[in-house]
């Protein structure tokens, strides 16, 4: 047995003689680098390929006899994969012929410069981001569809959904979002506290705590936590049935998933994401009167009584007001990735971590779109 080879012999166009083993095992890889060197200088001429000689042919080595005979293009005639090729036993006739069809062009494409591909990269993130943000559009066009149907059609109600996902994304989030509020309620009544004393003024820290829990910190960090929490569940499961094909199944039994899966979800996280930030901003209260009593000698009925004085009621409906728009940003974001999730449990990953990033954005831009309004309103 020989190892693969070829010749090439003169003539008024280049005509290449291919003897041995031409297959994986036997090194074809060895003359690769030649067979691409003579490719490369017979492109605008025809070409022969002899294989009288060969001996064993595998599917690599009809790709490479198939690219060269190609050579881009230039020698190809079209529904005749096996033009140009002489002596060809039937058995070999099959692998070029299914190498002819799956041969990629090699039709190489001079680079940019590097400034223009800066420029392309740019130029197609902003229409990837375009794109996607209508598509985000209307998935919550048909969210706010479905939930107005059910005002009309309450059948379409799954109410043991809603509750079972009330308990996962709001109940069973209340340790996390209130130990983090009982510590940003510390945070700032130390650091207000540490700033205040420079200027005599150490229990205005009480005015500090109170306004800034209830009316940002609250509902906009719980809407942080839960946005990481139960934002990338709802992708992770929703993408798992979708990978599963389990939701192609519900679509097949009639069921919509938009009634099965979403809705519930955007309904459970409406209504406890306004009772988590109300808890928020009470263990954020405790947290800064803590603080106060223990490190500023303010006592808790002096901390009470000067919330209740200065604080209004107005600090407390902004945030509440708020809480809404971001449970139902997060859950749209959240279940929009999911259904979009196909192919591979990598997309599964890209898409819970792409629905992480948007969701707090969403959350940011509404809090700080929120702001501006309040303010416009001297509210």
């Amino acid at each position: 047995m020989s190892s693969a080879g070829f010749t090439i012999a003169e003539g008024s166009s280049p005509r290449l003689v291919v003897h041995g083993r031409w297959t994986i095992g036997d090194g074809i890889t060895k003359i690769d680098k030649a067979i691409r060197d003579f490719a490369a200088t017979t492109l605008d001429k025809p070409l022969a390929i002899d294989m009288s000689d060969i001996e064993a042919l595998d599917t690599s080595g009809a790709m490479i006899l198939q690219r060269t005979m190609q050579a881009c293009g230039g020698r190809t005639v079209e529904g005749e994969p096996l033009h140009g090729f002489e002596q060809v036993e039937q058995h070999h006739k099959v692998l070029l012929e299914q190498a002819a069809s799956n041969l990629i062009s090699c039709e190489v494409h001079p680079r940019p410069p590097s400034i223009l591909v800066v420029f392309e990269r740019v130029g197609k993130a902003t229409e990837n981001i375009l794109d996607e943000a209508l598509h985000i559009l209307s998935f919550v066009g048909a969210v706010m569809a479905r939930m107005g149907a059910m005002i009309t059609h309450p059948n379409r109600l799954r109410p043991t959904a809603v509750v079972s996902h009330m308990e996962t994304a709001g109940l069973n989030a209340l340790l996390i979002v209130g130990l983090m509020s009982f510590l940003i309620g510390a945070v700032v009544a130390f650091m207000g506290a540490t700033v205040l004393a420079e200027f005599g003024a150490e229990v205005f820290a009480v005015e500090l705590v109170g306004i800034s829990v209830l009316r940002e910190f609250g509902v906009l960090l719980t809407a942080i936590l839960i946005a990481g929490r139960s934002g990338s569940s709802f992708t992770a499961s929703i993408g798992s049935m979708k990978l599963r094909e389990e939701i192609d199944a519900m679509t097949a039994m009639g069921i919509d998933p938009l009634d099965a899966l979403v809705v519930p979800r955007a309904l459970a996280l409406l209504l406890a994401m306004p009772c988590l930030a109300f808890f928020a901003g009470l263990l954020g209260l405790i947290g800064g009167g803590a603080v106060c009593a223990l490190a500023l000698d303010i006592p808790p009925a002096l901390f009470m009584a000067r919330t209740q004085e200065i604080i209004v009621i107005d600090n407390f409906v902004v945030g509440m007001v708020k809480a809404p728009f971001f449970a139902f940003a997060i859950a749209v974001i959240g279940c929009y990735h999911g259904m979009m999730v196909e192919g591979s449990a990598e997309d599964l990953g890209r898409r819970t971590t792409v629905a992480v990033v948007q969701s707090l954005f969403l959350v940011i831009l509404t809090d700080a779109l929120f702001a501006i309004f309040f303010m416009e309103l001297d509210y």
